[in-house]
């Protein structure tokens, strides 16, 4: 088609809607090799038909000093059209729909929005309403929630599940709309995780997937669970890791528990607990009639022992501080921590455990999502800490296991036998507690851990009854 002949097609078009489009004018505009345009009788609104017969409503306007151009929407035939509760940019529109846009868009304009930029972010809000990430914020938030009653999580748990997303899912699947995600994705990202961080980051991974899916589905979404279809034992079988802490992790969970809002005797049990090495129970139902201040030992009756046998723990200077204190605070009870509530009874079962939890909720709560975070911690722990630092110290173990009440037939007729010897496992206790005020200090504890092997031969030579 020449130029001059285009130019009679785009004269002819203009012509006819000089005072304005009709449906049957739009019907009448046939392509052309290039795109034209065709004004609605002045208001603003032009169509503009393109080279394959596609007629899109559009219009100009300047805001702020710029000019920007509005696409309305693709013009749909009367015959196509189905009434509508709601008009928005961007859909296919009637004439009279078109127009009806036009008004909101000049409303818009008069008063200062770009409406141009509102369609490109309604556009945004749309694809995103679906996304897996969008969905994993509903999640967190809802889990959060106070008013969430018995569906929210735990602090330490939602620290542990966020940390999850941000490291493992947010990556791959934050973008991806909800029916983006298939099984055989996850299941690959899941094996790529549990062989590169550990089965336990990829069974967090897939449970974290699994819940954001029913929740989306508790929300009306009808959307199959990718989650679902991965057996979880594909991935491990979890198991709460039994910890035993380092140097490093020591202090990080005592300086934590120092910034806890929970009762300063409570944060001093948990202390006293990790320099004895005792069980929790030993310690719950402790009276202060087993505390010998004179010998500077605490001996716990057989019915509390684990082995049915009573056991002397040599109390440590620190430990003593520790006895003097909770002694002061509590001088009308019979027991080293009574309740809260009823100080003839000891404090109970749970409220150790639920101390060192708010020290890992408030040391995960200061760490980046780019930090991995303070895994859980139970009181049985430090005792597991007690025996593991002593014995990669290299301090004899029958020593070491005599001193948490542990009897070994190997071990007792072990020729070189410190442990039933009260000299060592008095000095044993006091190295294994100036070596924690090393470590909380951030310095080593080489050299206390050398003195304290001299003084431990020491005082088994010095032992009554040696048969040297």
């Amino acid at each position: 088609m020449n130029t001059s002949m285009e130019r009679a097609r785009v004269g002819l078009a203009s012509a006819r809607t000089r005072h304005g489009l009709t449906e049957t004018k739009l019907r009448e505009l046939l392509p052309g090799e290039r795109a034209y345009k065709v004004s609605d009788g002045g208001n603003g609104l032009y169509v503009v038909v393109s080279p394959s017969g596609s007629r899109s409503f559009r219009y100009d306007y300047r805001l702020s000093g710029r000019r920007e151009t509005l696409t309305i929407g693709r013009h749909e035939p009367v015959a196509r059209h189905a009434q509508r509760s709601h008009l928005a940019y961007g859909m296919d529109v009637t004439l009279e729909e078109a127009r009806l846009l036009l008004a909101r868009a000049r409303v818009d304009v008069s008063s200062g929005r770009s409406p141009a930029r509102a369609k490109v972010e309604q556009r945004s809000e749309g694809a995103d309403a679906m996304n897996f990430g969008r969905w994993a914020k509903r999640y967190f938030e809802f889990k959060s929630d106070a008013k969430s009653g018995a569906e929210r999580l735990a602090e330490s748990t939602l620290a542990l599940r966020r940390s999850i997303y941000d490291r493992i899912l947010a990556g791959p699947f934050g973008k991806l709309n909800l029916d983006e995600i298939k099984p055989v994705a996850l299941g690959e990202l899941l094996d790529r995780v549990k062989t590169e961080r550990g089965p336990g980051p990829a069974v967090h991974a897939r449970e974290l997937v699994l819940q954001v899916y029913r929740f989306a589905n508790g929300k009306g979404v009808d959307i199959a669970n990718p989650a679902e279809a991965l057996a979880r034992k594909a991935y491990a079988t979890f198991v709460p890791r039994e910890r035993n802490l380092n140097r490093h992790e020591i202090k990080t969970l005592l300086d934590g528990l120092e910034m806890t809002g929970t009762a300063p005797t409570l944060r001093l049990a948990v202390r006293f607990l990790l320099l004895t090495g005792v069980r929790k129970g030993e310690f719950i139902g402790a009276t202060w009639a087993e505390v010998d201040w004179e010998r500077t030992q605490w001996l716990i009756p057989a019915e509390r022992m684990k082995a049915g046998k009573p056991h002397t723990v040599y109390l440590a200077e620190q430990a003593l501080d520790i006895l003097t204190t909770l002694r002061t605070c509590f001088p009308s009870s019979n027991f080293l921590h009574p309740s809260r509530y009823e100080s003839a009874e000891p404090i109970s079962q749970a409220t150790l455990n639920r101390t060192i939890a708010a020290s890992v909720d408030r040391i995960n709560k200061d760490r980046t999502p780019s930090q991995e975070l303070f895994l859980p911690v139970s009181v049985h722990d430090l005792r597991r800490t007690f025996s593991s630092r002593l014995n990669d110290a290299l301090f004899p173990e029958a020593l070491v296991e005599a001193c948490l009440a542990h009897q070994k037939k190997d071990q007792v007729a072990a020729a070189y036998n410190h442990a039933r010897l009260s000299g060592p496992r008095r000095v044993l206790m006091q190295v294994w507690a100036d070596m924690l005020d090393c470590w909380m200090r951030g310095e080593s504890a080489r050299e206390v851990i050398v003195l304290g092997k001299t003084k431990i031969d020491a005082a088994a030579h010095d032992a009554e009854g040696m048969n040297l």
